[in-house]
């Protein structure tokens, strides 16, 4: 058995560590699809697929979020990826199923809590 002194130096040690371990992870954003009246949920379910491989059933209920509330968090990453997500969405092109449609959707980088 280790002496009390000597337990009680590696518990400091390890809590330290474990406070570095904490504090050396990038910050998280959350990328946000963001809604309009230009695109269809079909859209949505195609481009998710696409972009994120994201599943038809998961990609659904993201449309069917982004369309009730205006927005839906799609991943959660480290910042350049979170802006390389948000460029594809930017990229995809028009919903070619409405005429009036001129772009892709928008989406947006946002921090998330810690």
């Amino acid at each position: 058995m280790l002496p009390l002194i000597r337990m009680a130096h590696l518990l400091e040690t390890l809590e330290e560590t474990l406070e570095d371990v904490d504090q050396s992870h990038d910050p998280l954003f959350h990328v946000v699809l963001l809604n309009d009246d230009h695109h269809t949920d079909v859209y949505v379910v195609e481009m998710l697929g696409r972009l994120f491989l994201i599943p038809p059933a998961q990609a659904f209920r993201h449309a069917v979020e982004v369309d009730t509330t205006g927005r839906t968090i799609l991943i959660t990453c480290e910042q350049p990826q979170a802006e390389f997500a948000r460029d594809q969405i930017h990229g995809f092109g028009r919903d070619t199923r409405i005429k009036t449609c001129a772009g892709s959707m928008s989406a947006i980088v946002e921090p998330a809590p810690k």
